[in-house]
Formats: structure tokens, sequence, C-alpha cells
């Protein structure tokens, strides 16, 4: 098989986050005492004081584990019959590590301010689309099969994928990841994950357009008909 340039990005990605998450909330936390059982609820203002919410840390967990079940999934895919060049994919995984590093981790600064009003329902709604779009991205990904490739690739034996919620949209796995971002938006409300959403609209759509032209070269007449009767990532809409 083919070596896939995509293939140990999400892990590596999900261990720098961590890592990273890991030692911003040291710093933001440091002298809070153990989450004992005396102290946990002193333990737990702390870091909500810190940004680290229930929202925040549930979003946490809901991302890091799309990431790893990715790089699971990544084992699967196909061997590559043509990849993108190194330096457009580097721009994109940039870009994206950004947004995502924006959306989910409380940076000290006016990044922290909000846009809107801490209440339980918006959290709720929140957290509720993002499981939505997590489940979504997951059986998008499970249709596509070994046609998946992080990177703007065709496989051996590229299929044209149309079933499932290909049946309406074209990128449904970019449809669930901005689901993810607009639900962690909502249910965290702070104005770093509207510039984070920024940096995700701009690297997918980038990698969109990349997508695109690919697959009309490989199926021609086959993708156009597909292109018309369906969305890029919202059906009807875009």
């Amino acid at each position: 098989m083919a070596n896939d340039p995509s293939r140990g990005h999400w892990l590596r990605r999900v261990l720098l986050a961590a890592l990273a998450g890991a030692l911003i909330g040291k710093w933001l936390m440091r002298g809070a005492p153990a989450p004992t059982a005396r102290n946990a609820g002193e333990f737990l203002a702390r870091a909500s004081a810190a940004g680290y919410t229930p929202a925040v840390l549930i979003s946490l967990v809901l991302w890091f584990g799309l990431g790893i079940y990715w790089e699971v999934a990544a084992r699967g895919a196909g061997a590559t019959r043509n990849a993108e060049p190194r330096a457009s994919r580097l721009f994109h995984l940039t870009m994206v590590s950004i947004g995502q590093a924006l959306i989910l981790f409380p940076f000290p600064g006016p990044l922290r301010a909000r846009f809107l009003p801490e209440a339980l329902p918006l959290v709720i709604a929140g957290l509720a689309i993002e499981v939505a779009a997590l489940a979504f991205s997951i059986w998008a990904r499970r249709v596509l099969g070994r046609n998946w490739s992080g990177a703007v690739t065709t496989k051996v034996d590229h299929e044209l994928v149309r079933s499932g919620p290909y049946r309406r949209v074209r990128h449904p796995i970019y449809s669930g990841m901005f689901g993810l971002s607009l639900g962690t938006a909502l249910a965290v409300g702070e104005v770093r994950t509207l510039l984070g959403i920024a940096f995700l609209v701009v690297a997918f759509r980038r990698k969109i357009r990349q997508e695109e032209r690919l697959l009309a070269g490989l199926f021609g007449p086959a993708w156009e008909d597909y292109r018309r009767t369906t969305g890029a990532v919202i059906p009807w809409l875009l």
C-alpha cells in the first residue's frame, strides 16, 4: 500500500493539542488544590475561572474522541494514487490546527470576551449539536470507507460515493466538522470560538475547491451531475 501523507496527522495533532491544553491549564491554574473529595468544588470553581468550564471540558472530550476515531479509521483507507503537495497540506493543517486551538482552549486575554450570555439552555443546545455533528461525521466517514483521505488525494479504484449523507451533500464530513465547531461556540460563548471558526472556514473552503477540481477531472460528467443535485456542505443552500 502506498504511503498516505494524511496518516498519523490526526494522532499527532491530538497528542500535541492535549499537551498544549495540559500546559495551558497548568499555567492558568497554578496553585489550585488537588481535586480530592473535600476540595472538588473549589477545584472546579478555579478551573471554570481559568476558562475550563464543564462545557469546555465536555467539548474537549468530544473533539479528541473524534480525532482518535479518525486515526483508527485511517488504517482502513485505500492506497493513494495522486497526493496533495506537501506545502499545500502543511498550510491546511496549520490553519485547521490554529482554528481548533482557538475553539477548544481558553487562552487568556480579550478573546475570552463573551458574545453570548452564560445560560444553561445555550450550553445544553450547543452540546447537543456537538454530539449530533460528531455522530454525523462518523456516519459520513464510515459510508466513505476506503475512499477517505485527510489530504486532497485520489485512491486506487476511487469510487464516487452517493449513498447515505452523500445523497444530499458532497462533503458531509466537513458539514459535521462545522456543526461541531458551531455547537462548541454556542456552548462556550466566547469570541475565540468565532475566530477559530473563521480559520476553519478558510481552510476547508480552500480544500473543498481543490477536492472538487480533482473529482471533476476523475469522474467527468458523473461528477457534474452529482454537483448539480447536491450542496457542498448544506443541502439546497451551500
